[in-house]
């Protein structure tokens, strides 16, 4: 009797973990995170550029690819921090164990990293007003010229990066997932790959000069192939219903992209979970 119930037991938390699977695509392996001692992992480079948007010298962090080799060409992931964050904010989420645990399982193809800090402040500006004041998220969203004529040329005359949008992907969390939608859905040209993690408010503008891009123009343009993910934890209250509105104006305007809610709040658990899921998919 004991027998039969212990097989019983088993088969039923199989059948559970199955379905979870099968309901929940975007779960990710319990040790998708951690170190192995059998995995090689790529170096982490700190640099500085001089920015010509804002007339200061810049920081970000490089992380290479495990093997990473000059006579290769590679393609470049973008990480953007949030509100509160800087260039280093992103090395709490690990990607280069996340990527790098894809990249030894076949499952993500070899790419470079870079996390910058996407607070463009113009040189003289007042800096103390407080995060959420109105020149901080000005200084966020000048991070798209900075982005564009400073931070891309330094990353292409530093390494071998493979040109092109379909080499090119951004991706951020929170304000960094805000300004990742901005900046793909604006340079279209340039970025072939978006992910947006608990997204923050701003991105869409409801016809009250209240954001950035009309919702009308929230849409991949006509004759371009562009992956776009946006996920939310089902706890998050920071940045509450917006993600999904950014999903449902895609929807709307026939955008096809990937939405999904997880576990978690405003958190890593959220935004490694978001990494995870985007650098399977990206450069294929």
């Amino acid at each position: 009797m004991f027998k039969r119930l212990f097989v019983l037991t088993l088969l039923l938390t199989l059948l559970c973990t199955l379905a979870t699977a099968q309901e929940n695509p975007y779960a990710a392996p319990s040790n998708y995170d951690v170190r192995r001692s059998d995995t090689e992992y790529g170096k982490t480079v700190y640099h500085t550029y001089q920015s010509t948007t804002t007339g200061t010298e810049r920081k970000c962090y490089v992380i290479l690819p495990p093997g990473y080799d000059e006579s290769k060409t590679y393609p470049v992931l973008y990480l953007f921090h949030g509100i509160g964050g800087d260039h280093g904010e992103w090395m709490g989420g690990k990607p280069d164990v996340v990527v790098g645990n894809l990249i030894a399982a076949g499952d993500a193809e070899p790419m470079i990293i870079v996390t910058p800090n996407i607070k463009a402040f113009p040189k003289g500006t007042a800096t103390s007003a407080g995060m959420y004041s109105a020149d901080a998220i000005a200084a966020f969203d000048n991070f798209i010229n900075d982005f564009r004529d400073d931070l891309m040329p330094f990353i292409a005359a530093s390494y071998p990066v493979a040109q092109g949008r379909e080499n090119t992907a951004i991706a951020g969390l929170s304000m960094g997932g805000r300004e990742a939608l901005y900046i793909g859905l604006t340079m279209q040209d340039e970025v072939g790959y978006i992910g947006a993690f608990c997204p923050a408010p701003g991105v869409m503008d409801t016809g009250a000069g209240d954001g950035l891009i009309a919702k009308a123009d929230m849409k991949v343009r006509d004759g371009y192939q562009t992956l776009i993910m946006i996920n939310t934890g089902l706890s998050d209250n920071v940045v509450g219903p917006f993600p999904r509105s950014y999903s449902d104006a895609l929807t709307e305007n026939g955008t096809e992209h990937i939405y999904y809610e997880t576990l978690g709040g405003h958190d890593f658990f959220v935004w490694k979970n978001g990494l995870y899921n985007f650098a399977k998919r990206i450069f294929k």
